[in-house]
């Protein structure tokens, strides 16, 4: 007699089944989102020389930076709902592909305006690539795994930081080979290599555990059991069910934690080597190995929080704590005058940072499941990109109106102490939530 997949007697085959899935599945979403983060961030290592070869002001690279997520932001849903029909293999295989070519096409760059553009239009083919990744979390991982899978996942910006930074720095003392200037190799390089990576993903990821030749038939039926947790495929379309999608409390205070989280996470890594060239330290592959510090401080936020999380329980309380974190260490940032300090306070921070972004989706993917699922998850992160607009610009200003890169720290200080004020609403929105959906119990 077959067991039930959902009775604690399935438990080995289901723990077997998502190892696999973890060891096949996770070297190819991270590839995918280790090249995106690179060629969405690598721009940074480039501001001062845009500024001196193309000219490139301070405000207008803040623009540029961030107008890749407004294009992107405008696009996540539209996206999410063509992934949802043609699945996550084709839709991130085109994504990789189109970005690529465009970040290949930042090479080109001859002012602000034509920095505008591929700036916009890099968002534009970006755009669906993350809330898939989350949606691809829904299909294949049971409630139980999803922050530890999301965490993993968020190794690859993490590495991206790391690593991404000193390559990228390496690739931009190429400067005058060829009659090319170092950045214009940095983009062509990473551009291509994307691609390659757009060509991995249609060869190598299944679409769903039922796809996957390396599955047997009962590993593939109780991952997407476990997946589902009552075994329904959740809501499979919007009309009619925008409010579940959209507009439920916790999802909108979610995506506000979100945006604040990300004016501060991609207001840090986009000026953080202009801050590191502001305390003195030169060289392209110098500045982008001491700015990858803060990618040792993410990659132990990602990988320590969601250990935290299993002890701990609460990830409403959680999020509240961190941010807390954030703020204190920010605000020792501003009046430390030491650079080692400051620099290792940066990389301190963003354990805190980084740490928080499992938990944001954990607690959104344990309330909504198949369209809904793809449609809230990208509203939510919709909302963030918009942080990633307003994060590099807020930095640009702070900078102008002080000449001191640092200065955007205030506005990290701000958004964590909003935060930190956001949590207790976040606790009463999920417990409403969590009661409107349990089961009327049944009179005898």
């Amino acid at each position: 007699m077959a067991i039930n997949p959902l009775s604690p007697a399935a438990d080995p085959l289901h723990e077997r089944a998502t190892r696999k899935a973890l060891v096949r599945l996770l070297p190819i979403m991270l590839a995918a989102y280790f090249m995106a983060y690179v060629d969405r961030t690598n721009v940074a290592l480039a501001k001062t020389h845009l500024q001196a070869d193309v000219g490139v002001g301070v405000t207008a690279f803040g623009l540029g930076a961030g107008i890749f997520f407004v294009s992107y932001a405008f696009l996540e849903v539209p996206s999410s709902l063509v992934m949802h029909r043609i699945g996550p293999r084709r839709w991130i295989a085109r994504i990789a592909l189109t970005w690529g070519a465009l970040s290949a096409a930042m090479m080109f760059v001859q002012g602000a305006w034509s920095f505008y553009a591929l700036r916009f239009f890099l968002g534009m083919a970006e755009a669906g690539l993350y809330p898939t990744l989350m949606y691809m979390v829904t299909v294949w991982f049971s409630q139980k795994h999803r922050a530890t899978v999301v965490g993993f996942v968020y190794l690859a910006p993490t590495v991206a930081l790391i690593v991404g930074n000193p390559t990228g720095g390496a690739l931009m003392e190429l400067d005058s080979v060829l009659g090319l200037h170092g950045w214009q190799w940095m983009f062509l390089i990473e551009g291509l290599v994307t691609m390659l990576v757009g060509v991995l993903v249609w060869f190598s990821l299944p679409e769903a555990p039922r796809d996957a030749k390396w599955l047997t038939s009962e590993e593939a039926g109780i991952l997407s059991a476990r997946a589902a947790g009552d075994g329904s495929e959740g809501e499979n379309r919007i009309k009619g069910n925008l409010k579940q999608a959209f507009g439920r409390p916790f999802i909108v205070i979610v995506a506000v934690i979100y945006l604040l989280n990300q004016i501060t996470n991609v207001g840090i890594v986009f000026n953080l080597p202009s801050i590191v060239e502001d305390l003195n330290i030169h060289g392209s592959f110098l500045i982008g190995l001491v700015s990858g510090s803060s990618g040792i401080g993410a990659t132990v936020g990602v990988l320590l929080v969601p250990v935290v999380h299993r002890r701990f329980g609460n990830e409403v309380a959680l999020i509240g704590i961190l941010a807390g974190a954030t703020a204190v260490t920010a605000a020792i940032f501003v009046v430390s005058s030491s650079p080692a300090v400051q620099i290792t306070l940066i990389a301190v921070s963003m354990i805190f940072v980084f740490g928080t972004l499992p938990l944001f989706w954990s607690v959104a993917m344990a309330r909504m499941s198949g369209l809904v699922a793809a449609a809230g998850l990208a509203f939510i992160n919709t909302i963030g990109l918009l942080g990633g607009f307003l994060g590099p610009y807020a930095f640009g200003l702070a900078e102008d109106a002080t000449g001191n890169p640092g200065a955007g720290l205030w506005v990290v200080i701000a958004c964590s102490v909003a935060g930190v004020l956001l949590t207790p609403l976040l606790a009463i929105a999920v417990r409403d939530e969590d009661a409107a959906e349990a089961p009327v119990p049944v009179s005898p």
